[in-house]
C-alpha cells in the first residue's frame, strides 16, 4: 500500500507591521503619559516662567542688548531664551521615559514585537517634539507683556523654529538616553552637555559682548541659530550684526535636527537593549 508523505512545513516569514501605526501609537502614548502627570506639566511651565521673571527683573535695566525699544530691558531679551528653556526641559523629561520604559519592561516588549526600529525612534521623538513644542508655544501668551505682537507670518515662523528646536533637542535627548539604564547618569549628561548648550545659545547673553573663545563656541553651537531666528522674528528692528538672517539660521537648525535624528536612529539600531538588573 502506497503511503503519502506530507511535505516538510516551511517556516513562515515573520509578520511585520509598517512604520506609521507603531509610530503613531508610541506618539500618542507619550502625549497621554505626560499630561496625566500634572506635576510635570506645571513644573515644565512654571520653572522657566520663574527664571524669566526673577532673572529678568534682577538684571533689569542694567543689561543693554541694543538701542531698539524692544530690547531695552532684560526681560525682553530673555523671553526667547525662556521659551527655549521650556522646550529643553520638556524634551529632557520626555526622553527620560526611554530609561523608565526599559526598567518597566515596556521597551523590551516593543523591541521583540514585529515593529521596525525606525517606528520606535520616530514615535518617541515625535511624541517628545509635540509635547515640547506645545509647551513652548503656550508660553507665547506672555509675549504681549514685553511688547511682542505677532502677525500671522511671524507667528508661523515662530511655530517652525520652535518645532525644529523641539525636534533637535528631543532627538538629541533620545540618542543620549537610549544606551543608558540609569536616570542618574542621564541627569549627569544633561547637566554637563545640554544645559551649557542652552546657555551658549545666546539665551542668557548676546554674543557680541562675549570673549573671543566664547564667541567661537557659540558660533559652533547649532542651538544658537535657533535663538537667532527667534530673536529676529520677535525683534526684527533690533537684529544683531552677528546673525545670519532668519532663513539661513532656520536652514542650519534644520540640518542639525536631521543630523541628530539620524544619529539616534543609528544608535537605536546598533545598541543592544537589555532590561536593567
Amino acid at each position: 500500500m502506497a503511503t503519502q508523505t506530507a511535505p516538510f512545513p516551511t517556516q513562515a516569514a515573520p509578520v511585520t507591521t509598517g512604520v506609521t501605526l507603531p509610530a503613531f501609537t508610541l506618539w500618542w502614548r507619550e502625549l497621554v503619559r505626560f499630561y496625566r502627570q500634572k506635576s510635570r506639566v506645571v513644573g515644565v511651565i512654571a520653572s522657566p516662567l520663574l527664571f524669566w521673571v526673577v532673572i529678568g527683573s534682577g538684571f533689569g535695566t542694567s543689561f543693554r542688548s541694543g538701542n531698539a525699544p524692544g530690547q531695552q530691558h532684560y526681560l525682553d531679551y530673555f523671553f526667547p531664551g525662556a521659551l527655549v528653556m521650556i522646550v529643553l526641559f520638556t524634551s529632557i523629561f520626555t526622553m527620560m521615559s526611554v530609561i523608565e520604559d526599559r526598567k518597566e519592561g515596556f521597551l523590551l516588549s516593543v523591541l521583540v514585537a514585529p515593529v521596525p526600529r525606525s517606528a520606535i525612534v520616530l514615535g518617541k521623538v515625535l511624541g517628545g517634539t509635540t509635547l515640547s513644542a506645545i509647551q513652548g508655544l503656550i508660553f507665547l501668551v506672555f509675549a504681549p507683556l514685553v511688547g511682542i505682537h505677532l502677525d500671522l507670518v511671524r507667528f508661523l515662523l515662530v511655530v517652525l523654529v520652535v518645532f525644529l528646536v523641539s525636534f533637535s533637542l528631543t532627538a538629541l535627548g533620545f540618542a543620549i538616553a537610549w544606551p543608558m539604564d540609569s536616570s542618574q547618569a542621564f541627569h549627569a549628561i544633561i547637566n554637563l552637555f545640554l544645559i551649557p548648550l542652552w546657555m551658549l545659545s545666546g539665551a542668557l547673553f548676546p554674543m557680541h559682548g562675549a570673549s573671543g573663545w566664547l564667541k567661537w563656541l557659540m558660533n559652533a553651537n547649532p542651538l544658537k541659530y535657533g535663538m537667532d531666528a527667534l530673536l529676529l522674528t520677535f525683534f526684527p528692528s533690533a537684529a544683531p550684526a552677528t546673525t545670519l538672517g532668519v532663513w539661513p539660521s532656520i536652514a542650519v537648525l534644520a540640518a542639525f535636527a536631521a543630523l541628530v535624528f539620524l544619529a539616534g536612529f543609528a544608535i537605536a539600531n546598533r545598541q543592544r537593549t537589555l532590561p536593567a538588573a
